[in-house]
């Protein structure tokens, strides 16, 4: 089933859609979304994802990412999709925005408009399998240090999050 995403200009005005592969081979800017869900201890949820993924396949990364759909809000969809990845049904909460671009080795392009939004959850994630190969709370300071020593366990824009960015907490 072909899936679409919103192309945006880099003020995230709406310009289009566009079949989600297509948006990748061709590196067109696109609204995507991460979320960072915490526990009441301060420690992060990241998950690592599934070896199907047509790219960033068996990384570890933050809680959820994903793209609305044409006609979604950005905070439905990270609604929609915390609960289809991770089992999880709560509202996250926007924090901030920031654009990357980044070639991957099989020349497909990451180029979005990353929309960070963050939230608490104490409980144990229902992972759906095919996009999640596995989950853990990690200390923060462990993951900076981690992230620091292994980068290439870990995705690009989680890297950014938490080299370049505000910290959600």
């Amino acid at each position: 089933m072909e899936e679409f995403v919103v192309l945006v200009n880099e003020k995230d005005e709406e310009i289009g859609t566009m079949e989600k592969m297509e948006v990748h081979v061709q590196g067109k800017l696109h609204r995507a979304f991460s979320i960072l869900l915490f526990n009441s201890e301060g420690q992060m949820l990241i998950q690592k994802r599934a070896q199907g993924k047509y790219h960033s396949a068996g990384l570890w990364t933050n809680t959820c990412c994903s793209h609305p759909r044409p006609g979604e809000s950005i905070q439905q969809a990270s609604v929609r999709r915390l609960k289809e990845e991770m089992g999880i049904d709560l509202q996250p909460y926007f924090v901030y925005k920031f654009i990357y671009r980044l070639e991957f080795a099989d020349r497909l392009v990451e180029h979005e408009y990353d929309h960070v939004f963050t939230g608490t959850f104490d409980g144990q994630p229902v992972i759906n399998t095919s996009e999640v190969e596995a989950w853990k709370f990690v200390d923060m300071e462990e993951l900076s240090r981690d992230v620091i020593a292994n980068p290439t366990l870990y995705t690009y824009w989680l890297r950014l999050i938490l080299s370049h960015h505000r910290l959600p907490q």
